[in-house]
């Protein structure tokens, strides 16, 4: 019995055999073991083609930048060069200067510029405005240095317009982020206690890393620089800020000539809390003049301070509630309308004295009091 099932076994398996050798052609086809056919990409699309060009363009002017801290060793005293931070920058001219965030090189003993072809240079600050979270480096490249990024204009910027952020996150090479203009003149608090306004919002992704990179628009020109991002857990939420080249290309040239920005002035002293006070009966906003500076443009233009009496009361001068026709609510309105301006233009103040309101010209100055403008 089990012999014959161990022939027919044989005799099946020996069958088998015979069969699959007498179906198999003389010449094997193997395309189970080759790639299969690369179907034809054709043009890219218009956009993406854009979109290609303009990192390609910009992305050789925008630098990557660490930071390094000296502290010093509790027991050896022994001083230690700690690494601080990271961040982007860019080129801003030929000369050899970077422009990146303020809180990027805050605190900072060094500072190393690593370019797009991964060369590093040593980096001195020129000058720094933490009002407007900006500052200025410089490198010394002895050839071959990126052109400067191309600059454009945010006073005609539109919410919906596409945007591209270029930067250094978490220390990688570049990278490209795209998204559009969510809302403009956003006012937000800083890292330190104070307030940056006029940022533009933008839901293109800003990375640790990110802060002090260029805010790029359709045409590949600049339009902001990337400074931070609205997260609860520190994550992209889709809430970025960034400082409007309008800003930029007027405090920066002042930093790189002088160090550091003086915001134009009347040459006031003010205080919204005295302000507030003062005005509370009235149900009036605006900002009480409470000191006019000698020899200011304030004084030149014939405005007039609060005065006390001798009975204790106040008695208001000027109350100014508009410049060139905005409104101004509280000294932050006023420092951020004076803002917009430089040095030698003349403005429209727009004041209540004595119950009616009237027109002075103020040629603007600079000064640098706490509590000033």
């Amino acid at each position: 019995m089990h012999r014959g099932v161990s022939a027919i076994v044989a005799i099946g398996v020996a069958g088998i055999v015979a069969m699959g050798a007498a179906a198999q052609p003389a010449e094997p086809a193997r395309a189970a073991d080759q790639p299969r056919a690369v179907a034809p990409r054709g043009p890219l699309a218009p956009d993406e083609q854009r979109t290609i060009g303009i990192f390609q363009t910009v992305s050789p002017s925008v630098v990557y930048i660490t930071t390094v801290q000296h502290v010093r060793d509790f027991f050896s005293r022994n001083v230690m060069r700690v690494p601080q931070g990271t961040g982007s920058g860019f080129v801003w001219d030929s000369q050899g200067h970077v422009v990146t965030n303020y809180h990027v090189i805050q605190g900072a003993q060094e500072a190393l510029v690593t370019l797009a072809d991964q060369r590093s240079f040593p980096a001195t600050l020129v000058g720094a405005s933490p009002d407007h979270d900006l500052a200025v480096l410089r490198i010394d490249v002895p050839s071959d240095a990126p052109p400067p990024v191309a600059i454009g204009s945010s006073s005609e910027l539109k919410v919906g317009q596409s945007v591209f952020a270029i930067g250094n996150p978490f220390g990688l090479d570049h990278t490209l982020t795209t998204g559009v203009i969510s809302a403009l003149n956003r006012t937000i608090d800083d890292e330190r206690g104070g307030v940056i306004e006029n940022l533009i919002q933008t839901d293109a992704a800003i990375n640790p890393g990110n802060s002090g990179g260029p805010l790029i628009d359709s045409a590949g020109r600049m339009i902001g620089i990337n400074t931070m991002i609205y997260s609860p857990s520190g994550a992209y939420a889709g809430i970025g800020f960034a400082v409007p080249v309008d800003t930029v290309n007027r405090v920066v040239p002042k930093l790189i000539a002088y160090g550091r920005y003086v915001r134009p002035t009347l040459g006031i002293s003010a205080n919204d809390e005295v302000s507030r006070r003062l005005l509370a009966p009235s149900g009036r906003n605006g900002v009480v003049v409470l000191q006019v500076v000698a020899g200011s443009p304030a004084a030149r233009a014939g405005l007039h301070a609060a005065q006390m009496t001798n009975a204790g009361r106040v008695v208001l001068g000027d109350v100014i509630v508009a410049i060139d026709g905005k409104k101004i609510e509280d000294f932050g309105d006023l420092a951020s309308r004076l803002d917009e301006h430089v040095l030698g233009d003349r403005v429209t103040l727009t004041v209540e004295r004595d119950g009616k309101r009237r027109d002075v010209f103020v040629t603007l100055g600079g000064a640098e009091a706490e509590g000033e403008l």
